[in-house]
Formats: C-alpha cells, structure tokens, sequence
C-alpha cells in the first residue's frame, strides 16, 4: 500500500490553473508576511517617515540652539524664574516672544522647536554656566 501512495505523488502533474494559483497564493502570503513583520514598506510610508524624521530632527537641533541662547543671556536666571511663574499655556509665547527661538534667516519659529525648548528650560534646577553651555554645543 504504501508503494501506491510513493507512486501516485511522484506521478502527480498539477494542471495550469493549479500551479497558477498556488503561485498567487504563495505572492500573497509573501507579502503579507514582509509587510507586517518583515519590515518592508511602500514608498509613500517612507516619505512620511523621512519627512517625520527631519522635522523632528530640526526641532530639537533649534530647541537646543534656543537654549543655549536662553542659557548664554545676561539675565537668564531672572528670564528663567519668570518662564517658571509663567503658566504652561504661556511658556511657549515667551519664549517664542523673547526671540531665543528664531534663527537668523527664519521669520518664524520652526514647529514643535519652541515646546521642546520649553520643556528643557523648565526641567533645568539650576543654570549652566555659560562655559558648560558653550562646550556641550
């Protein structure tokens, strides 16, 4: 009995329409598997990402830059009591109205680069000083 089984497999010729559908369904099953844990992506997901990535990236290379203008200030420990006895919805406008924020040749504050600003400035316990600031820079 089992010589018949060893025969009837190694005689076994699929027809077109099954080797044409085992093709399909492996292809989507491959695809299926590299788009949810292989790690692939389509183009426009990467745009997104690459487009997320550099904003990100551009916002905390101003907030650094804004603090560092914050920190380097001849008042800044008097700018830094005022920013904390500010509320948190009045934090970003002064320091965006104090200018720490705006790079020369931008007309505004870049996005999100003013909130992260912040957000260092009111976690500081004390001020560097203007040394420490200039060589972490």
């Amino acid at each position: 009995m089992p010589e018949t089984n060893d025969r009837s497999w190694s005689t076994y010729r699929p027809t077109k329409s099954v080797w044409f559908w085992s093709m399909v369904g492996a292809s989507i099953l491959t695809m299926l598997v590299g788009f949810t844990w292989g790690g692939w992506t389509t183009a426009g997901r990467a745009a997104l990402t690459t487009d997320r990535a550099v904003r990100l990236a551009r916002a905390e290379l101003i907030s650094d830059i804004c603090v560092h203008n914050f920190v380097s200030a001849v008042d800044a420990a008097d700018n830094l009591k005022e920013l904390k006895a500010k509320s948190s919805w009045e934090q970003d406008d002064y320091i965006e109205n104090g200018g720490w924020a705006i790079i020369a040749g931008l007309s505004k504050p870049v996005p999100d680069a003013v909130d992260t600003c912040t957000e260092a400035l009111v976690d500081l316990k004390e001020l560097p000083s203007v040394a420490e600031a200039e060589t972490s820079s």
